[in-house]
């Protein structure tokens, strides 16, 4: 249906790409925490364009507006200091489009357009430092320390948080990133968490070549298609010495016969071996999974978020059914979600995607969406039904019992590192971790300071009395750290558990060993209580582990249903499915559709209702959002 492109529609367009550059929200439209109420659409083009969905009619405030000075300011001045550094385009660009987008919303809300201060006006106040020493246990003076405050630049507080809690650091590569100790841990944590449940679905671990054979991925057209630029290929098998003495160079008489791709993902090579695996419906469901790292070429990476290269698992069926096929993409998709909410305390949305949205090569495309602090959305998980597209590509089919020839149906299903990043910016603040990773994937869940003055007598007594608490802990499957560093005062031991986002921190001195009691201090603040250490000391713990969960999920799930906050949010809207308009909107606002809610699209909720878009009778109920 064609639609006016008037002066009106092109000024509703500019609010909404104004408004979700900014992190603002209606509060009409923030979706409700799993709830199947519609959002109803306000403003005079709610068909004409998408700023429908986040007009709002709450009054311009004088703090909104400082708010956007703030931005356009600490914009302005990562475009000089990328200038200074002659950064190239590509880094440049997203940048100017930001800044661009913030002085039309300040347009918007006034009426005229942005000023900027005359030179020689006073700056706003600069950051400040966290604050330092003390009983607060802070390290003085270090600029590391500091953590940008996430209105003033979510960008960089992300980047801040992971490398003051020592996740990651960057590396010599470009996008590639060294996960650090700490980081690991976590990872591993829910690895194993994964691994388990994965196994108990009846599917066994294996491990595929890093390369597979170019010709593979041309086999199944919009499988290439979707990766084609993306990959990385090995066109030598070993150097040699530059006769120009230019270094090392590649051996022109090394060449491949055929170029060896990277692995992005290895559909491709697994299903080559499912053609040598399987040829009867006895063979069947046959169900492989795989933890590896991946390499993508992203131009533009963030660490956890998009990265050249990243870990992940990526799981492969195949069936003799396309119900059995289906039904294992809905239960991996499921179980993902069981996961991230048992280990990360992590609220996500199920849902399918919109056609323009799916998996290269899938039929249907089944996600979890998180939604982070700053209101968009991370794609947390996928779980892909193929169809028989990947058996036709590889010309896989089995004998069926009724000795006919049928080609299988096949799944494929992962997450990656990027869980890392969705934890990040769920469960931090201005302080760091200051939410606290999870218990359950916390590498210390306990961390024990001993406050102690040199040896003697007291000295002892304190650490007797830590050997015992930790042996409670420990026989109650705690994982518990004892910091006795000795050339660290007690609260910089503080400050640092706290950065890393260590849930609770027991401490002890003489006059509490004697006591038989501990201090103990959560990460979220508030009163320190004392402990006592005896036969119920552990459950006691244990108890207070499980309210740091409870506590952290009621958080995400609050978040997530609060109308009251200043922030681009989920938008959710009925839709008639269009992947033209889709693009519209993508390229006007750059909100996408996430996805189509599951419970909402199979309880039909769309029907009766009109697109908010086109004015047509509506095919789903869609959410929309801005995504990492």
């Amino acid at each position: 249906m064609a639609r006016s492109r008037g002066s009106t529609a092109q000024a509703a367009t500019m609010t909404m790409l104004a408004l979700l550059a900014v992190a603002r929200r209606a509060s009409s439209f923030a979706l409700m925490g799993g709830s199947a109420r519609q959002m109803q659409i306000r403003g005079a083009v709610a068909r004409a364009r998408p700023a429908a969905l986040c007009m709002s009619s709450t009054p311009v405030q004088d703090g909104q507006l400082q708010a956007i000075k703030d931005q356009i300011a600490a914009v302005g001045d990562r475009i000089r200091s990328l200038k200074a550094e002659s950064a190239d385009k590509s880094m440049l660009q997203p940048e100017v489009e930001a800044l661009l987008s913030l002085k039309a919303q300040y347009q918007t809300l006034t009426g005229e357009p942005f000023d900027p201060p005359k030179a020689g006006a006073k700056k706003p106040q600069a950051k400040q430092q966290q604050q330092k020493g003390g009983k607060q246990g802070q390290v003085k003076g270090q600029e590391s320390d500091k953590i940008t405050p996430r209105n003033q630049d979510y960008s960089q507080w992300y980047l801040d948080v992971i490398s003051a809690a020592e996740l990651v650091d960057s590396s010599p590569v470009k996008g590639c990133m060294v996960i650090r100790p700490w980081g690991m841990a976590v990872w591993d944590a829910l690895r194993n968490d994964l691994d388990a449940r994965i196994k108990d679905k009846g599917v066994s671990n294996a491990y595929f070549p890093l390369f597979i054979p170019r010709s593979f991925l041309s086999k199944e057209a919009e499988h290439v298609e979707g990766f084609a630029k993306e990959c990385a290929v090995v066109t030598h098998h070993r150097l040699c010495a530059d006769p120009n003495g230019g270094g090392l160079v590649p051996d022109p008489e090394a060449k491949l016969e055929e170029p060896l791709v990277v692995r992005p993902t290895s559909e491709t090579i697994i299903w080559h071996m499912f053609g040598k695996w399987i040829s009867s419906h006895r063979d069947l469901p046959m169900k492989i999974n795989q933890w590896a790292n991946v390499v993508r070429w992203e131009m533009r990476t963030r660490p956890f978020l998009r990265s050249a290269e990243f870990l992940w698992q990526e799981g492969h069926t195949a069936h003799a059914t396309r119900e059995d096929a289906l039904k294992c993409a809905r239960e991996m998709l499921d179980m993902y979600a069981d996961s991230v909410k048992d280990m990360l305390a992590l609220p996500v949305v199920k849902g399918t995607k919109s056609p323009m949205e799916r998996f290269a090569g899938a039929e249907e495309t089944f996600t979890i969406e998180g939604m982070m602090q700053n209101g968009w959305a991370l794609q947390s998980g996928t779980s892909h039904f193929l169809g028989q597209n990947f058996a036709r590509a590889f010309d896989v089919y089995f004998q069926t019992k009724n000795e006919d020839r049928e080609l299988v149906w096949a799944t494929s299903w992962g997450v990656s590192t990027r869980l890392m990043g969705a934890l990040v910016m769920t469960h931090s603040d201005d302080a760091g971790l200051r939410q606290q990773l999870p218990p359950a994937v916390a590498p210390h869940q306990v961390v024990i300071v001993p406050i102690t003055k040199g040896q003697g007598e007291d000295t002892d007594l304190v650490n007797s009395f830590v050997d015992t608490a930790v042996a409670q802990l420990k026989a109650q499957g705690i994982r518990v750290k004892v910091d006795d560093r000795d050339h660290l005062r007690p609260g910089a031991k503080y400050f640092e558990w706290e950065r890393k986002g260590v849930p609770l921190r027991l401490e002890v001195g003489a006059r509490d060993a004697k006591g038989k009691v501990l201090t103990l201090a959560r990460r979220t603040g508030g009163d320190k209580t004392p402990i006592p250490l005896d036969d119920s000391f552990a459950e006691a713990i244990q108890q207070e582990l499980q309210g740091v969960h409870e506590l952290l999920w009621k958080e995400g799930e609050d978040h997530m249903a609060s109308g009251d906050k200043d922030r681009t949010g989920f938008y959710l809207v009925p839709w008639c499915c269009d992947a033209s308009r889709e693009k519209e909107i993508q390229e006007d606002s750059k909100a996408t559709i996430r996805c189509y809610p599951l419970d909402l699209n199979e309880a039909k909720a769309y029907e009766g209702k009109t697109c908010f878009y086109s004015g047509e009778p509506a095919t789903h109920m869609a959410l929309f959002a801005r995504a990492f």
